[in-house]
């Protein structure tokens, strides 16, 4: 009796899960489970799986991009400019800073897995140099912008992340980066884009504190 009420418990907390990503998503309804994986997964941002024109591996790196970056686009979407600039205390990261913060690491990313490169050119720096080292630099030019001016500036970055994997199979997202390994500490470039998200989520995270103390707040 007391197992199965653990596992009723468990189900509803699973429920209210689903539910409440679906909100911060922007989602109606959850896909429809299936019972074969189709040859190209559905588009829903609740489905984590193959994309079209993607290899399989890539495809569903994809998907989980675009579920993540939804969560931020919701979360700053309706912010004012004064929410946006707001500073929580005189050391911290103004929300549009770590947006642009999360443009500056999609462009850093993608001149190293794509070009190579470890360093942004000097044009490169000088629209995402201070989003990158953010800290008193980041305070000070980053400001006076729309929520639409910041995502549109790290949408133009994402769309071309998304064109170049298109042209990458699974093999170059499983390889090694030997400049970054060590013995027993091997860094692939699937890790590099998993990091990516993974900064998404930690400054999105940020951002909803920040946010709920702005002041537009009562």
């Amino acid at each position: 009796m007391g197992n199965q009420r653990i596992l009723n418990n468990r189900r509803e907390f699973l429920k209210k899960g689903i539910a409440v990503s679906a909100g911060i998503a922007g989602i109606g309804t959850v896909a429809k489970a299936t019972t074969s994986y189709p040859t190209f997964a559905s588009e829903d941002l609740m489905y984590i799986g193959p994309r079209k024109g993607y290899s399989p591996q890539i495809g569903a790196l994809v998907s989980m991009m675009a579920y993540m970056r939804q969560t931020i686009i919701n979360t700053v979407k309706d912010l004012s400019i004064e929410d946006l600039d707001y500073l929580f205390d005189k050391n911290a990261n103004s929300i549009g800073a770590m947006i642009m913060h999360l443009g500056a690491t999609d462009k850093f990313y993608q001149i190293n897995t794509f070009e190579g490169r470890e360093e942004f050119s000097p044009e490169e720096d000088k629209i995402w140099g201070a989003a990158m080292r953010l800290g008193a630099e980041g305070r000070e030019k980053i400001k006076g912008n729309t929520a639409a001016y910041y995502l549109k500036m790290i949408g133009d970055v994402r769309e071309e992340t998304l064109e170049k994997l298109k042209g990458k199979d699974d093999n170059w997202l499983m390889e090694v980066d030997k400049g970054w390994s060590s013995p027993g500490n091997e860094v692939n470039t699937y890790w590099k884009w998993f990091h990516v998200m993974e900064h998404e989520s930690n400054h999105g995270g940020q951002m909803r504190i920040i946010r709920d103390r702005a002041p537009s707040k009562p």
